[in-house]
């Protein structure tokens, strides 16, 4: 999503503007071009070396200078931007913004762009809560642009409070998400479970499988970065959730029923790439189970496949983590639950499946036809499943 676009980094003067750093490198790292261009405040903070040795790109400080390649024709960046990315943003530029004043570089390239602009504020709590600002905020909102909640912690001045600048993930999942606005997937409804669900046995034990939710949520990010409006359904997880998604936590197979079977009445597609328990206590124990000296016998009783519950007027995905003759179990897995699609993974294998970061994976369609996906990234993963959706979508 990031490779190959041109996002203009703007940074502005207040303590968070060290932060931008780790920003602009992981944006580099991730293919984009980053063009950093940096008020005269947020030089007293942190240098342009340092931008410029991040992003290996010139830094502009100046409207007027020289040795810039956008000197002569200071709308260049703004017509070159594919997003313009403002963090931190204090109250001043918030409030120049808004007035439409341009006579810094900055300014003039968020004025002369009709590329989406992304504001992440950082400043002092009462500023960002003082109705002046809000106003402001709400002025720029109304322009289109699109605003990144700062977050609550400890401030510059050493109070806790809301004005922190968002963590570099959360700031990179919007700019992934308003790239995304317009693609394939877009006005598209998706459902996408993840993680494994657990059974309690008492109120301090479950039983559970080794799922970490990754694959899931990396198609929740993919199907929102293609424009799908994206439901993520969860059991527990230690993921942070991805932004622009309607998160949905639950932890049993009976939650997940419920709000899967709620959630699919306006959907075009669900993927269902949660492990789903296939078995619950018979009994759960309403106190904790105390040591007895002993063995302790616990009777399993099989969850109802829910999946059979569900209408066939949408598109239905699935998987199926097999440790032997995957393929024919996926097969029968995916005529029995009457799904459109399936996504077969051999669990026995170290660098796939549970809890790493890369997959391979079978994707088998109800009318036979198999497609074997290398070993790539649990992202990548996802776009392979998402091509073989996008292909589905309205043929139902």
């Amino acid at each position: 999503m990031l490779k190959d676009k041109t996002i203009v980094l703007g940074i502005t003067g207040g303590i968070a503007a060290y932060k931008a750093a780790d920003l602009a490198s992981k944006l580099t790292q991730a293919g984009a071009k980053v063009e950093t261009v940096m008020t005269e405040a947020a030089t007293k903070f942190i240098t342009p070396l340092t931008l410029r040795n991040i992003t290996r790109r010139p830094v502009v400080t100046d409207m007027f200078e020289l040795a810039s390649e956008y000197s002569v024709e200071h709308v260049a960046l703004a017509e070159a931007a594919d997003v313009i990315v403002i963090a931190p943003a204090t109250a001043n530029t918030i409030a120049r913004l808004a007035a439409g004043i341009a006579d810094d570089m900055l300014g003039t390239i968020v004025l002369a762009t009709e590329a989406p602009v992304i504001v992440a504020p950082a400043m002092n709590d009462n500023m960002y809560r003082n109705s002046v600002t809000q106003k402001n905020v709400e002025k720029l909102k109304a322009r289109g642009f699109t605003f990144i909640e700062p977050e609550l912690g400890r401030l510059a001045s050493g109070k806790i409070g809301k004005g922190r600048l968002p963590e570099t993930a959360t700031i990179i999942g919007v700019i992934e998400r308003v790239l995304g606005k317009k693609n394939d997937l877009e006005g598209k409804r998706i459902v996408v479970t993840a993680g494994g669900t657990q059974e309690p046995i008492d109120p301090v034990r479950h039983i559970s499988n080794r799922s970490s939710g990754k694959m899931g949520y990396a198609l929740a990010e993919a199907a929102r970065d293609r424009g799908a409006q994206v439901t993520l359904i969860t059991a527990p997880a230690t993921l942070s959730p991805p932004d622009g998604v309607e998160l949905i936590k639950v932890r049993t197979v009976a939650d997940m029923r419920d709000a899967v079977l709620k959630a699919v009445k306006k959907a075009d597609v669900l993927i269902m790439a949660a492990a789903v328990s296939d078995f619950r206590v018979a009994k759960q124990s309403g106190q904790k189970i105390k040591k007895q000296g002993g063995k302790l016998s616990l009777e399993l009783v099989e969850n109802e496949d829910f999946l059979l519950e569900l209408p066939d007027n949408f598109i239905k995905v699935g998987f199926a983590a097999e440790s032997e003759n995957m393929v024919a179990n996926a097969k029968k897995k995916l005529k029995e639950k009457r799904l459109d699609m399936i996504v077969a993974n051999d669990i026995t294998q170290t660098d796939a499946g549970f809890d790493v970061d890369t997959n391979r994976v079978t994707i088998i369609d109800k009318k036979g036809k198999t497609e074997d996906v290398p070993l790539m990234s649990k992202r990548d993963v996802a776009e392979r499943i998402l091509d073989r959706v996008k292909g589905m979508v309205g043929k139902k």
